[in-house]
């Protein structure tokens, strides 16, 4: 049986963790085409091994939750959530570590997800966790954040919608959303520095197209893709629901 003091020296290390990840700066600058992944790990060495980790949400990061990415009223508890350790291949071409938050009852089945992307060497920016929601906040950044728990509305090119988004059940992902906007049926982007992205006959590294790998991998845990939708497509996200 674990003590209480082998309890606190491992939440402890996975807090050190969970800090050190949050402040890794973005790799690549979006505005720029981005680098592709290596095709082989340098050397003819072996690739690392895919290794992530679900845990529960430790005290802290609930202490840093409350009020920004989940407040009362929300649809699940923070009990109902899981944090996610996942590795993945930035542009850089290098092997990065970084934290997601989703529904506990998904948990295993996105690191099948994340796990077929980093066998693809699918190139991710940035995996973190989400932003507080802000509904006058300034659209136009260059974020570019991979992540999936946040208790927000559905947010489209028009601005936020008064329906709750997947993203608040921790059932919905966004994936490099700058290089894959939400594109209106009008062709407005909210972003604009998303906007370069829009023309989706464009083949860059982290872009999302049908049938690829990333598309392939949700749909085999029965999640749909956004950029699937009638009229608006997002082509970032994807959901449990297809919503």
């Amino acid at each position: 049986m674990r003590t209480r003091r082998t309890l606190a020296v491992a939440a402890v290390l996975d807090l050190l963790w969970l800090l050190a990840v949050s402040s890794v700066p973005a790799t690549a600058d979006p505005g720029q085409t981005p680098h592709p992944s290596v095709g082989a790990f340098a050397g003819g060495v072996a690739a690392p091994a895919f290794r992530a980790r679900v845990l529960p949400v430790p005290p802290r990061l609930e202490r840093r939750m409350r009020g920004t990415t989940w407040h009362p009223g929300c649809p699940v508890p923070i009990s109902g959530l899981r944090l996610l350790r996942l590795p993945y291949w930035g542009f850089d071409g290098r092997v990065h570590r970084g934290p997601m938050v989703v529904n506990a009852s998904a948990a295993e089945e996105v690191v099948d997800v994340f796990r077929t992307l980093f066998a693809a060497r699918f190139p991710i920016e940035r995996i973190a966790l989400a932003h507080r929601f802000r509904p006058n906040a300034d659209p136009n950044t260059r974020s570019d954040i991979t992540a999936s728990f946040n208790c927000r509305p559905v947010i489209t090119p028009a601005g936020p919608q008064p329906v709750l988004s997947m993203h608040a059940y921790g059932l919905a992902i966004d994936v490099n959303p700058l290089r894959n906007p939400y594109v209106a049926a009008d062709g407005l982007v909210r972003n604009r520095y998303a906007r370069p992205f829009a023309d989706r006959s464009k083949d860059l590294p982290g872009m999302i197209h049908a049938s690829d790998v990333v598309v392939r991998a949700f749909a085999g845990i029965g999640w749909v893709w956004g950029g699937t939708w009638s009229g608006g497509r997002d082509y970032m996200h994807f959901s449990a629901n297809g919503r």
